[in-house]
């Protein structure tokens, strides 16, 4: 059974390099996952941080659950994330490491369960995005000339 991806946050790939990546699942309440299930995120502006030997996600809006009541979760609360404890070691090695951050990629649902692709990143500066936008460009550009010539004009 594939991941149903529930949100990806397209602009970690244009802001930052990303060195590496790994799974972390998420604790949430049941208003949240109801809500993670509606497709009701944005992990755009989110970023992970390491305190006191646990991961935490900040940022995420996960918007209030329509049917939710007073029980009701708070949308930008600081949620857990679940990592074993070696993970997180070695997260804050790298977070360490000068220009390292980690940034959260795709969240989406495993077999019911809510996870977390988290990327280590080192930000990007202003001419390495120009370059990434024209090597996009340039793939685009013989994308379309390849279809183009692969047509027979009658």
């Amino acid at each position: 059974m594939p991941d149903e991806t529930i949100a990806v946050n397209r602009k970690a790939r244009h802001d930052y390099t990303i060195e590496d990546t790994l799974e972390a699942g998420l604790v949430l309440t049941g208003t949240e996952i109801k809500s993670v299930r509606e497709h009701r995120v944005n992990i755009a502006e989110a970023y992970v941080r390491i305190d006191h030997g646990e991961a935490w996600l900040i940022g995420a809006h996960v918007a209030e659950y329509a049917q939710g009541n007073r029980y009701n979760h708070v949308p930008n609360r600081t949620r857990k994330l679940l990592l074993h404890r070696d993970q997180i070691a070695e997260l804050t090695g790298l977070q360490s490491a000068k220009g390292m951050t980690l940034v959260p990629l795709r969240l989406y649902l495993r077999r019911g369960r809510a996870k977390l692709e988290v990327g280590v990143a080192r930000g990007k500066k202003a001419h390495d995005k120009r370059r990434t936008i024209a090597e996009r460009d340039v793939r685009r550009e013989l994308e379309r000339e390849s279809k183009a010539a692969g047509r027979i004009k009658l």
